[in-house]
């Protein structure tokens, strides 16, 4: 069992950047790939970003690519999600989830993913 929470949502203008913070409790954090996702009202949640167990490989939506960096302390089992050069487009709640060693091949799928926190709201102002 995994419990995740994350933190460092807030209001910011477009141009701006967050840092996003997903602590994990339980056993074995550094047995699971993590990732972002978020959903925007009235819409489906979609993927961000992902890292696997050991933090050697990311990967990313096109939408974030370049802007976004995802990364990972094992030690301090806390997965990260640093976000540069917001738009108004970014605006969402984004979840961290946690997912078994191998659905790397479906990083982007949130159906592989078996641990959700709450979310954390990112608002991005023009």
């Amino acid at each position: 069992q995994l419990q995740l929470v994350e933190s460092g949502g807030g209001l910011v203008q477009a141009g701006g950047s967050l840092r996003l913070s997903c602590a994990a409790s339980g056993r074995s954090f550094s047995s699971y790939n993590m990732a972002w996702f978020r959903q925007a009202p009235g819409k489906e949640r979609l993927f961000v970003a992902a890292i696997t167990w050991g933090g050697r490989s990311t990967t990313y939506a096109d939408s974030v690519e370049g802007r976004c960096t995802v990364s990972r302390d094992n030690a301090k089992n806390t997965v990260d999600l640093q976000m540069n050069s917001l738009e108004p487009e970014d605006t969402a709640v984004y979840y961290c989830a946690a997912a078994n060693l191998g659905s790397w091949y479906r990083s982007y799928d949130d159906k592989m993913y078996n641990y959700w926190g709450q979310g954390t709201q990112v608002t991005v102002s023009s």
